[in-house]
């Protein structure tokens, strides 16, 4: 790598349009280089979320020190990726972000950005900690029992005001984050809920009809029953088939056994 540095590397004092041109294409092929080093001596999750924090002060125009990424369950294995990944905000809040590999092994992931504190002077320490131990935050929990593998909805659900002592960081916040989830293990009412305690349940199943949306504008819909294809979960793509024509149509799921036709 500094081979690449020297090799075009001016002489001080040249003027010529070759020397800066290969000044120029000297610094890029040493930033790629120093980029790929830097990026192969990553683990896994030191890469999500390099590339995490890289989109959220772009796109949602955050400075670095203005929040943190929270930290992973212990049982998560982040898996490498040989694409960039790509991210967005599945849900109604800007903490959850969705991450996701497209390549021919895809995976996804749910990030929760957490802002950052501000700086207090030490004078102002202990009562910031005295204030911290005594602090409520809002989470969400279950009115019942809530078991494995079955969908929730917002009639088992609540937001109640937790203290913020001790709480996990992945505690979920809005009910609108858990829209269409399904359990992944049993979680007793009162429990406040994870990130990782819900999935994005599947909405379509293969096989199954489907109530495909069309719109054809003035605020006019036709619908129309067809047959999925594939599974699909809210707000994903599936290939669908008019039973009685055989045409084939993608839609993107809206609910259960719904779409709207693209």
């Amino acid at each position: 790598m500094q081979m690449l540095c020297q090799i075009f590397k001016p002489k001080p004092g040249a003027l010529h349009p070759v020397w800066r041109w290969a000044r120029n294409i000297g610094g890029l092929v040493c930033w790629v280089a120093a980029t790929q080093v830097q990026a192969q001596n990553m683990t896994p999750q030191e890469n999500v979320f390099g590339q995490v924090t890289q989109w959220a002060t772009q796109k949602l125009q955050l400075q670095e020190k203005q929040f943190s990424i929270a930290p992973l369950d212990s049982r998560v294995r982040v898996q490498g990726c040989d694409r960039p990944l790509t991210m967005d905000l599945p849900f109604a809040s800007q903490e959850t972000v969705r991450v996701r590999c497209q390549s021919d092994a895809p995976w996804q992931m749910y990030l929760r950005l957490v802002s950052s504190p501000p700086v207090t002077s030490t004078a102002s320490l202990s009562r910031s900690t005295e204030a911290a131990s005594v602090m409520t935050r809002k989470v969400v929990v279950g009115t019942q029992l809530l078991r494995r593998g079955t969908m929730v909805g917002a009639e088992q659900l609540q937001e109640i005001d937790h203290s913020g002592l001790g709480l996990d960081p992945q505690a979920v916040v809005s009910i609108k984050d858990l829209e269409n989830g399904e359990m992944v293990r049993d979680i007793a009412a009162g429990t406040p809920l994870r990130n990782h305690d819900v999935k994005r349940a599947v909405l379509v199943k293969q096989g199954q009809s489907v109530l495909l949306t069309v719109a054809q504008g003035n605020g006019l819909n036709i619908t129309a029953r067809v047959d999925a294809l594939q599974d699909g979960k809210m707000g994903e793509q599936v290939r669908l088939k008019n039973p009685e024509s055989g045409r084939l149509v993608s839609g993107t799921v809206t609910g259960p056994n719904a779409a709207r036709a693209q």
